[in-house]
């Protein structure tokens, strides 16, 4: 992936952000199915296992673009002396516990 600007923006190749999308979009189509299966009174269990599925893919997308961002843009902000993308990074692990 292309470092970013101060990760204000990141620049991603098509291809990267293809792959990216797709698992948005399987993301979307699961929670679409969940939607459905509520409102066709599917049992709990089913839901369940479906909602702990989307969970499980959601935290995949967001290590990935997570790991992402530590070799681009905190890489780039040390390098370019901005320690503030430390407590940024440290922010962001907070919201993922």
């Amino acid at each position: 992936m292309m470092e970013c600007d101060i990760c204000k923006k990141k620049e991603r190749t098509d291809e990267e952000k293809k792959a990216l999308l797709n698992r948005v979009n399987r993301i979307t189509g699961q929670m679409n199915g969940i939607k459905k299966m509520i409102e066709n009174d599917a049992y709990c269990p089913d839901v369940l296992i479906q909602l702990s599925a989307t969970y499980s893919a959601i935290k995949s997308l967001s290590g990935i673009i997570l790991k992402e961002h530590m070799k681009t843009c905190v890489v780039n902000g040390i390098k370019n002396d901005d320690m503030s993308v430390i407590d940024e990074l440290a922010n962001l692990f907070q919201k993922f516990q």
